[in-house]
């Protein structure tokens, strides 16, 4: 079976609103994708009933992103905060199997945003024991839970490959899985194309991302380069896209990630590129190992 992409909404489109929600899909779905990811939204206010049927009409699988926030923070030394923080968590499982989806991503661990200092052990500790309780939960629901790996400037907690093994192992589940992405990675992985190999046993979302958050075919970052090594060590979980111009993302998106350029102003051209490197990069592995 090939290798399932997915595509970032943003890629094409500022939020899940009409009608452009509909034209994004259909541009994915003609491309090629299987999945969509949706940016961040309230579980308790989506329709999600009516964002259930767009997917199945469109034959594209809907993965999900989570966050924590101020007073719900699963890194928190306060219990009760803690609590909090793994109830949006739980809730955003509950949203992803109302939208028949089986995979939920995001900054699961702690706030997003750059920190004055490293958080302690013990707060790394902490979130990954909520962490590890929740995907297994989730895992009894049929979502598999990721957590994403961000660069220094995004988080404080976790940073590379090796600081995400650590957390799995820490949580002590036998679901939680890692989310690599190579924007993040070009920032902090001295060998990047190790970094996914040692990865690859707990991997559950390889996203690639230009360094310059434009197309992958212009950047630092060899995303077919990336793919290929992924399939060699083994991996056949998905392959993302996410990318951002400041042309398509929302305001408030644009300051929160800080995209200050036009990188593109087409986005079905950004993902039809996107899964012609992944497909491209996926017959070469499969054109090796058969001659091998």
């Amino acid at each position: 079976m090939p290798i399932e992409v997915a595509c970032h909404l943003n890629v094409l489109v500022p939020d899940a609103a009409e009608p452009g929600l509909t034209r994004a899909l259909g541009a994915l779905a003609e491309l090629g994708y299987s999945h969509v990811v949706l940016p961040p939204f309230d579980p308790d206010g989506a329709p999600l009933a009516e964002w259930a049927a767009l997917f199945r009409d469109h034959g594209l699988g809907p993965i999900t992103m989570v966050g924590q926030a101020p007073g719900a923070d699963v890194s928190s030394a306060d219990p009760a905060e803690q609590e909090r923080g793994a109830a949006a968590l739980r809730r955003m499982v509950d949203a992803t199997v109302a939208l028949g989806g089986d995979q939920l991503n995001g900054v699961s661990y702690g706030l997003f945003g750059r920190a004055a200092t490293a958080p302690p052990r013990e707060a790394f500790e902490r979130s990954a024991a909520q962490l590890g309780r929740v995907a297994d939960a989730a895992h009894e629901q049929g979502v598999t839970m990721t957590f994403e790996v961000l660069n220094r400037y995004e988080t404080a907690m976790i940073n590379t490959a090796e600081q995400a093994l650590d957390f799995v192992a820490v949580s002590g589940s036998d679901h939680l899985r890692v989310h690599l992405d190579t924007f993040h990675m070009a920032v902090e992985e001295a060998d990047m194309l190790e970094a996914v190999r040692s990865a690859v046993p707990v991997l559950g979302y390889l996203e690639l991302g230009q360094s310059g958050r434009g197309a992958l075919g212009s950047g630092s970052v060899d995303a077919a380069a990336v793919v290929r090594e992924a399939i060699t060590a083994g991996y056949r979980g998905r392959i993302g896209l996410e990318a951002f111009s400041r042309s398509v993302l929302s305001a408030v998106a644009t300051e929160v990630l800080a995209i200050w350029r036009d990188t593109y102003t087409d986005g079905a051209a950004i993902a039809a590129e996107a899964i012609d490197i992944v497909r491209s990069a996926e017959a070469t592995v499969g054109s090796r190992e058969g001659t091998a």
